[in-house]
């Protein structure tokens, strides 16, 4: 497992991304997968930085840890700001248009939609979403 403990800051969403993908990449995760952690990630961190401390700043940890085989990646953002589970929002409506849909929430259900798992605790005085993706093995992958 590794992890990175930085400022929950807009500014160093780069950094985070370059952690996460760099170690989903080095796992064997391809663009489609790579592109979805990335929005995820995105998604995640940027809330974190928006709301968790606000008006100060705080830290936030991000840890990763995965397998090879099955193919898999399990990211936790760590943070000790105000609680806040985002899972407890509902769905937006599946018939309202996009542009009726009201703010916030569509990050994690799109979140919800890409990965194949996402927790949310409160534990220790500390926020941890948690989210996984796996890519199941291919029946002829290892002929």
């Amino acid at each position: 497992m590794k992890s990175l403990e930085i400022p929950a800051e807009k500014a160093r969403l780069t950094e985070v991304l370059d952690f996460v993908l760099d170690y989903a990449g080095r796992l064997g995760f391809e663009k489609k997968e790579l592109f979805q952690l990335k929005v995820c990630t995105e998604e995640i961190f940027v809330n974190v930085a928006s709301y968790a401390y606000a008006p100060d700043t705080g830290l936030i940890t991000v840890t990763a840890d995965g397998t090879e085989d099955p193919l898999s990646v399990t990211l936790s953002f760590i943070d000790s700001g105000t609680p806040f589970d985002p899972l407890s929002k509902p769905d937006p409506e599946k018939n309202r248009p996009f542009s009726q849909a009201k703010k916030g929430g569509l990050g994690i259900f799109i979140t919800k939609r890409m990965m194949d798992e996402v927790r949310y605790a409160y534990q220790d005085g500390r926020n941890i979403l948690t989210i996984k993706k796996t890519i199941p093995p291919t029946e002829n992958a290892h002929e």
